[in-house]
């Protein structure tokens, strides 16, 4: 067929060179035209037969194959091997470009391989990204290394077919470029071995909590890749962290606090240490009257009371025995008050304790944990407890101490 091409070529005239050329494109044109063909006939037949199989069957990750065009690029093979066999009779007596074409099907068809395999990389970490056990172990990141290696070694074979050397040259070469390679590939390295302690020590996982200020980091955690993991901040921001950086430096995993159903509450008040004192006996029986302290400041005069009955005690001067304090007395209806909550946990600490005084006063601070780990609403029952008893300071004749402000200074000016 070919030297018929030819031949006609001849009849209408045209010189031996110009037939020649003519024919090789008339040629090589019609093996294009073939080639197309058989990749669209290819493409068709497999969205048309396969993925009207898979979207037969129960199973998700042939879905997955499919919507991440695994199969559709076996197509791309079909026309690189019609153009491989071709080449021998479209180009017979140019031994020299037959080599050159059978190289560049060579490099083509690696080049597809590379990518078909880094398609199906993807698609296995997605259909694992459905078992719930992907959330403690993600797999991208060895995922990533398979993909570089899978690059690697295609980018080998491709410098083997250019160069005409067998790949096993390159591959005992790569000795002589290690420092060069570790140099270039370290924050691969380094994430890999970062990756492998954060998956072995269960450092961190999707989905956790995390906070990392040296990296503006304060979210949960969406993705971890080879290097990197993203965090989403609460003000939907991106915080990029290096793998390793999670490994090497310091960082809280709130994980702990939503596993065990419960947060932390602790803040303090600060009191003005000049408000201070002992309670008179009327402060006191005025004080019954809340239902938080009643039995306690019943039971708490008796055992003063036993205490004192041998001592010189005079109420009046309450400096030579034991007596009610208006912070303690403070103190112990803020414990009760904590108790009476439902939603703080009664099997985990919960306390309230005096700190060492302070410029800013004296701290009583609030140790508990809540039920309510849900940021907004764990929020709004702190700040619950919180407005309650800096609304009752004043019936305990204490005073939250705050530094003074202008008003302040203004007020003082007016006195005088």
């Amino acid at each position: 067929m070919i030297t018929e091409i030819k031949r006609w070529l001849l009849d209408l005239g045209v010189s031996i060179f110009w037939a020649e050329v003519l024919k090789l494109f008339i040629v090589i044109g019609v093996v294009f035209i073939f080639s197309f063909i058989a990749n669209w006939v290819t493409k068709k037949f497999i969205s048309a037969i396969v993925s009207r199989i898979v979207r037969k069957t129960t199973f998700v990750w042939d879905d997955i194959l499919l919507k991440n065009k695994v199969f559709h690029r076996f197509s791309h093979i079909v026309p690189a091997l019609i153009i491989y066999y071709s080449s021998p009779f479209v180009l017979k007596g140019y031994p020299e470009w037959i080599s050159i074409v059978k190289s560049m099907v060579y490099i083509y068809m690696l080049v597809m391989l590379m990518l078909i395999i880094s398609a199906f990389l993807k698609s296995l970490n997605e259909i694992y990204m459905m078992n719930p056990a992907s959330k403690d172990r993600p797999i991208r990141g060895f995922l990533q290394v398979i993909n570089i290696f899978n690059y690697s070694i295609g980018f080998i074979l491709i410098l083997s077919v250019i160069l005409q050397k067998d790949p096993s040259y390159f591959l005992t070469g790569l000795g002589a470029l290690a420092a060069v390679l570790l140099l270039v590939f370290k924050d691969t390295l380094l994430g890999l071995v970062a990756g492998i302690q954060l998956s072995a020590n269960d450092m961190v996982k999707i989905g956790d909590w995390v906070l990392m200020p040296s990296k503006n980091a304060d979210g949960i955690v969406t993705e971890i890749t080879l290097h990197t993991i993203k965090v989403q901040n609460w003000d939907k921001t991106i915080a990029m962290i290096p793998s390793y950086t999670m490994v090497s430096e310091s960082f809280i995993n709130y994980r702990g606090m939503e596993e065990a159903k419960a947060r932390r509450i602790k803040r303090s008040l600060f009191f003005d240490i000049n408000t201070v004192r002992f309670l008179t006996l009327d402060e006191i029986n005025e004080l019954k009257n809340i239902s938080l302290i009643h039995e306690y400041l019943h039971q708490k005069l008796n055992e003063i009371n036993q205490y004192n009955k041998n001592l010189p005690f005079d109420p009046q001067k309450p400096i030579n025995g034991r007596w009610l304090t208006n912070i303690g007395t403070f103190r112990i209806y803020a414990q009760e008050y904590i108790k009476s909550k439902e939603f703080i946990r009664k099997d985990m600490n919960h306390m309230v304790r005096q700190l060492p005084p302070t410029e800013n006063g004296i701290p009583l601070e609030i140790y508990a944990f809540s039920s309510i780990t849900e940021w907004e609403a764990f929020e709004r029952v702190q700040a619950d407890i919180f407005d309650h008893l800096m609304a009752v300071v004043p019936i305990f004749y204490l005073r939250i101490y705050q530094n003074p402000t202008g008003n302040d200074f203004a007020k003082l000016l007016k006195l005088h």
